[in-house]
């Protein structure tokens, strides 16, 4: 008879071994991270994507972009990539005036954002809904009404920008809405100061196509004050920030703009000069 104890011992030796890998294999193995960042990295990343291609006007590609943005911050159920692709979904749903919807998607972020009692994104979603309410009144209501909606929502847009700590894009984003509504109340020397807040955030971050954006909105303010040559000067510095972004279609809406203060200021030669070259940029594009 096979004596138990040797059957034990030898069966036991497998066991025993593995046991002491194990130990030695863990003992050697590198700490794990406490988290996993590869679908939330790759999801922030199409959204920074996305948003490029709609500060460049590429809308379709952005909408596709952001479509793969959401599906990823949906599969890791991510609250702030979950809000953060619905915002930029309604602002291009706005932009290609499709207004209901974007609102529908702007509620659906903020609702989110209240249900997580973050206060900083529901600042966040509020600012954004805020812009498309001025928007549509400048484009809808005229400058009476827009002037109305300036100023019911300036002390509103006061007191949500306070609760931004850390989103420093969001943050800026505020800052520009912020000076459309004091250029519409005409108080031009707050509505340049609120961009200049806008500007510095975008240029120490080497945003380029929104640093652009900001010197074309400081243009603006100043061709309504009646600043013209000032005016010309900002748009120069949007030209400048544009080429460096090899952004077309910020280029020709400079080019545009530049006519346009070119035509009010009586130089009418550099007005069709400027309106030749924002055409033949848009042309490149495929737009008429």
């Amino acid at each position: 008879m096979m004596d138990k104890k040797l059957f034990l011992s030898h069966s036991s030796f497998p066991i025993v071994f593995w046991l002491l890998f194990m130990l030695i294999s863990c003992s050697s193995a590198p700490k794990r991270p406490p988290e996993v960042f590869l679908q939330r990295s790759a999801g922030e990343k199409q959204l920074e994507l996305a948003n490029r291609e709609a500060d460049r006007g590429n809308f379709s590609q952005a909408l596709d972009l952001l479509e793969e943005a959401r599906r990823l911050a949906v599969s890791i159920d991510d609250p702030s990539l979950r809000i953060r692709t619905g915002l930029s979904r309604g602002n291009i749903l706005f932009s290609l005036g499709r207004r209901e919807d974007a609102v529908a998607v702007w509620d659906a972020a903020l609702g989110e954002a209240e249900s997580l009692n973050n206060r900083e994104f529901t600042a966040i979603c509020r600012i954004y809904r805020t812009r498309g309410r001025l928007l549509a009144a400048l484009a809808d209501a005229g400058e009476a009404g827009a002037a109305r909606t300036a100023a019911e929502i300036k002390d509103e847009l006061n007191r949500e920008l306070g609760f931004i700590k850390t989103d420093q894009l969001s943050l800026a984003l505020g800052w520009t809405v912020l000076a459309l509504a004091e250029k519409e109340s005409r108080r031009f020397t707050e509505a340049e100061a609120a961009v200049k807040k806008a500007l510095d955030t975008h240029v120490k971050g080497n945003y380029l196509e929104q640093a652009a954006y900001d010197w074309y909105l400081i243009a603006s303010i100043r061709s309504v004050a009646g600043g013209y040559d000032g005016a010309q000067e900002a748009l120069e510095q949007a030209i400048a920030l544009d080429r460096r972004a090899e952004n077309s279609w910020g280029l020709a809406t400079d080019w545009r703009a530049l006519a346009e203060v070119y035509r009010k200021a009586g130089k009418t030669a550099e007005a069709e000069t400027a309106a030749a070259r924002s055409a033949e940029i848009y042309g490149s594009l495929g737009i008429k």
